[in-house]
């Protein structure tokens, strides 16, 4: 007789790191359900496990109700608007996913036994005054600033989360997830490494906000989604930092980029966005302590797989400047 294969919810399956954990679980032979409605989400980031006999997908608002007839043993909760193009855009429902959605997910968790896993973020450190940052910082954050829908969402998250913990016995995993980069992530989403990309691209200067002093650290995806991995199959429910401690200046950045690209665009400087983080950095000891992590991936190698990725997309994909979804779901 064979043996019944583990399955786990993956909630933002259609996004850029939703769609690469669907990869990694199937790989480690689970059987995977996907949910997304597709505010932010692709289906084309997953077009290529439709006919997986080990993948199936429900469109769903997770806000809402969650039913899954089947018995589940882990629950990835990556569902959320997570640039801010999106989350500006669309306040509300960036608010919404993090606490209704989350609580839903929760109480699926707690039906089904289940381990859950939150995608929070290094966001909830909010403009560190602390660097790098630890996990035993408690943040810098402007609650109501344009960003702070999206870093109070997480931070609700996470006191949601270890309320569950806590009271309910629901075993969780809490990953702060730093700067993360690669193959599916969309052109024009306002993060920097895609912004950079599809401008040199589209043949246009960088445009650097600031003086391009501030400090970001980029995870590879297949090193982030490893650690999520691991995270997961641990018995460890505080949070965990994961991320590259590679630290580079966005003006430094920018440089590299039209090197990479072999393009001869000049840099523009326009002013910094409210409440901005001036430096990101990750303290990744607690993840080398407990889960034997660390990245591998170098940035030349990451920032050579994502250019070809995005020099591969219909060239319609470069100017796209929103998603189509919007609109529906602006309530």
């Amino acid at each position: 007789m064979s043996k019944v294969k583990q399955r786990v919810l993956i909630t933002g399956a259609a996004g850029f790191l939703g769609s690469h954990l669907c990869d990694k679980f199937i790989k480690e032979g689970y059987h995977v359900i996907g949910m997304d409605n597709f505010i932010t989400g692709d289906f084309d980031n997953l077009k290529h496990l439709e006919a997986h006999p080990n993948f199936s997908f429900i469109e769903h608002d997770i806000c809402e109700h969650i039913t899954i007839d089947e018995n589940l043993d882990y629950i990835l909760h990556f569902a959320s608007p997570a640039s801010p193009i999106d989350y500006l855009k669309i306040p509300i429902q960036t608010l919404k996913v993090g606490s209704l959605g989350t609580h839903n997910c929760l109480g699926l968790a707690l039906a089904k036994g289940a381990t859950m896993l939150i995608a929070s973020t290094s966001e909830v450190y909010g403009d560190p005054l602390v660097h790098p940052q630890t996990e035993n910082y408690y943040g810098n954050v402007n609650s109501v600033g344009p960003r702070g829908v999206y870093d109070e969402a997480k931070r609700f998250q996470e006191a949601m989360t270890m309320a569950y913990h806590t009271f309910h016995k629901v075993p969780v995993r809490i990953a702060r997830i730093f700067n993360t980069y690669g193959p599916r992530m969309r052109l024009n989403d306002g993060r920097v490494i895609p912004a950079f990309i599809g401008q040199a691209l589209r043949g246009e200067d960088l445009t650097v906000f600031g003086d391009g002093s501030q400090t970001r650290s980029f995870c590879y995806i297949s090193d982030q989604v490893e650690g999520l991995y691991r995270l997961l199959k641990s018995e460890y429910s505080q949070p965990v930092n994961i991320g590259n401690p590679s630290e580079i200046t966005i003006r430094e950045f920018a440089d590299e980029i039209i090197k990479l690209t072999g393009t001869n665009q000049k840099v523009i400087f326009k002013d910094l966005p409210a409440d901005d983080p001036l430096q990101r950095r990750p303290d990744i000891s607690l993840a080398k302590k407990i889960l034997n992590w660390e990245p591998k991936i170098d940035r030349a190698f990451g920032l050579e797989q994502t250019l070809n990725y995005f020099k591969a997309l219909p060239e319609e994909k470069w100017y796209a400047t929103d998603h189509k979804t919007f609109g529906d779901y602006i309530k």
